[in-house]
Order: C-alpha cells, then sequence, then structure tokens
C-alpha cells in the first residue's frame, strides 16, 4: 500500500524537488557545483530506489556493460557536449553580436522564459532523435544507446559521441539564434539533466497524466521496444510536444516490453563500441534499424 502510493509521488516529487533546489543554487556564488551536487544527489536516490522498489526485477541483474555505460557517459555527455557547446556558442554569438538579443523576451517573468526556452530546445531534440531513428547512417550511431538490455540511472547517458554531437548542433544553435540568456541556458541543461535520469531509471513510478506532457519512465521504456512501432515513438527529450503534434506519441494501457535492445551484436567493451558504428556505416547497417 505504501509503495502503491509512493509510486504516484515519486516523480513528481522528485523533480519538483530538483526544481526547488536549483532555483536556491541558481542564486548562490557556484550555481554549477550546486547543480552537480543536486544532480547526484538525486541519482544515489534513485539509485536506492532501484533496489527498493524496481519496476522491472530483471533489469536489476547485471549486464556487465557499467564501464562502458560510464564511459559513453564521460564522452558525450561531458567532453562532447562542452567543447561542441562552446564552439556553438562562439559561432552564433559572433553571428548575431550586431542584432544583440532582441528576440528574446527579456521583459517575460523569468519562468515563462525556460517555459519558452524549453520549447524551443525540444524542436532540435526532437528532430534530432526522431531522425536518428529514420536515417539509417545516423541510426548505426543511435544504436549504441538502444543496444541496452536493461533500463537503468547508469545507462542513462549511454550515448555514441557523434549522435550526441548531433543533438547539440540541433538544439543549441537555435536557443542561441533566439538570444536566449545563460540564466535560460542553465535552466534547460538542468531540466533536460533531471528529467533524462528520471527517464531511464528502473524505479516503479506512475505519471499518469503528466505523461501526457512531460517525458516520463513510462513513456521511455516503450521507445525502447525492439518492435518498431512501438519504438519508433515517443522522441521528445523532455516535452510531448511534438510527439502530440506529429502523432508519435504511444502509452496503451499494457505492459512495456522486458526483452529491450537490438537484434544486432553490441561489442562488450567501450572502444569497440565506439568504433562499431563506423564499420556499420561503411559495410552495412544493423538489422532492426527502427
Amino acid at each position: 500500500m505504501i509503495k502503491a502510493a509512493l509510486s504516484w509521488i515519486l516523480w513528481p516529487g522528485l523533480f519538483g524537488g530538483c526544481i526547488a533546489l536549483n532555483h536556491l543554487a541558481l542564486a548562490t556564488a557556484y550555481p554549477i557545483f550546486c547543480f552537480n551536487l543536486i544532480y547526484f544527489s538525486l541519482a544515489l536516490s534513485l539509485f536506492a530506489l532501484e533496489l527498493i522498489m524496481p519496476y522491472e526485477r530483471a533489469w536489476s541483474k547485471s549486464d556487465g556493460q557499467i564501464w562502458p555505460d560510464l564511459g559513453h557517459t564521460l564522452v558525450s555527455k561531458g567532453i562532447v557536449q562542452v567543447v561542441a557547446a562552446a564552439i556553438v556558442a562562439m559561432g552564433i554569438a559572433q553571428a548575431v553580436d550586431a542584432e544583440g538579443s532582441w528576440l528574446w523576451p527579456t521583459e517575460w517573468p523569468l519562468a515563462m522564459q525556460v517555459v519558452l526556452g524549453l520549447f524551443i530546445a525540444e524542436g532540435g531534440l526532437y528532430l534530432a532523435h526522431r531522425i536518428a531513428h529514420s536515417w539509417p547512417r545516423l541510426w548505426c550511431f543511435h544504436a549504441v544507446h538502444h543496444s541496452v538490455k536493461r533500463l537503468w540511472i547508469i545507462n542513462t547517458g549511454r550515448f555514441h559521441f557523434v549522435d550526441a554531437m548531433v543533438s547539440i548542433l540541433l538544439c543549441q544553435p537555435l536557443l542561441y539564434l533566439a538570444g536566449a540568456p545563460k540564466l535560460t541556458f542553465l535552466w534547460v541543461a538542468a531540466i533536460t539533466a533531471f528529467i533524462g535520469i528520471l527517464t531511464h531509471c528502473n524505479v516503479e513510478m506512475r505519471t499518469g497524466w503528466l505523461s501526457r506532457i512531460f517525458n516520463t519512465p513510462e513513456l521511455h521504456r516503450w521507445h525502447h521496444s525492439r518492435v518498431a512501432r512501438e519504438g519508433n515513438t515517443n522522441f521528445g527529450e523532455n516535452l510531448m510536444l511534438f510527439d502530440q503534434i506529429f502523432r508519435t506519441y504511444f502509452l496503451p494501457a499494457r505492459r512495456p516490453p522486458v526483452d529491450i535492445g537490438i537484434d544486432s551484436p553490441m561489442p562488450t567493451a567501450f572502444i569497440e563500441q565506439l568504433r562499431r558504428p563506423f564499420i556499420w556505416v561503411r559495410k552495412g547497417l544493423p538489422v532492426n534499424s527502427l
């Protein structure tokens, strides 16, 4: 009974708590450091919850991919994201320097500016994700993420660096061109991080009507289905706006499949996982390019 009630309050409680703490963090002299504390606290909380009330007990068993998962996270969400963001920022800043940020509604309340930033960023993220599923050459790289046999917090950042680069290049320039201020960027980045790890966690969570608006674990489990008509859905990173518009929203009244992954063999070693997509592009494609 307690677990059932907890399953309904976990997602909004954790997400709302992180938003509140991040609001306080941005008022300090060390917002990035404080954000990292919040994020890792969320990760530790979810790790404990995965042990206490897992959604799928089969996903609690080790798949031997912890270190490759962490390696991809370090490269794609760390090095690549920082370098790419810096390059894009400098390029766009020079391009629009003469115009300034007149496009951005700086007179709006901060909350409304953040919502606008999320909508703009989501357009690029949705496009990048959908292309990754529909263009075979890019699917070769995105398949690294879909090759996971279970969903849990550690493989949240398991993305090939090419895949991560495409998402950045189709998302961040939109915000820069719109003249979004630094604070909006920080909020969009924080919300994306919070929703991302919540989406991938193996915790019993029920989200109800919230899944109509946000990307949630209930939705993302279907996105990892081996069945093409199920996996080619729910492309939204944070919001389900474009999935609703383009009819790629999918949440049937049944339990998602436990057996996830791709049919093509994926190497177990991190370096080989980085190399394999290039081989697929050159010699042939993965078997089930969704």
